[in-house]
């Protein structure tokens, strides 16, 4: 009985492996880029959009690791 209660009350951690499954994709594919492109990013705009889009996803898989912990 015991090891039901314990099993029942476990967070899932789903959404913290999708939110770091999506930040290791993005970190491949901002790589494949960056060796690809010598100019990559091509202007400061592109520049921004990939920090801010790495920001983000950076602070969604934290708060999913604490949120799941």
């Amino acid at each position: 009985m015991p090891l039901i209660a314990f099993a029942a009350e476990e967070t899932s951690k789903l959404p913290f492996y999708i939110a770091g499954g999506l930040l290791v994709c993005w970190a491949l594919l901002v790589s494949v880029f960056a060796i690809r492109r010598e100019t990559f990013p091509s202007s400061e705009g592109q520049a921004r959009g990939v920090m801010a889009i790495s920001v983000l996803l950076i602070a969604c898989a934290m708060a999913t690791a604490v949120i799941t912990a």
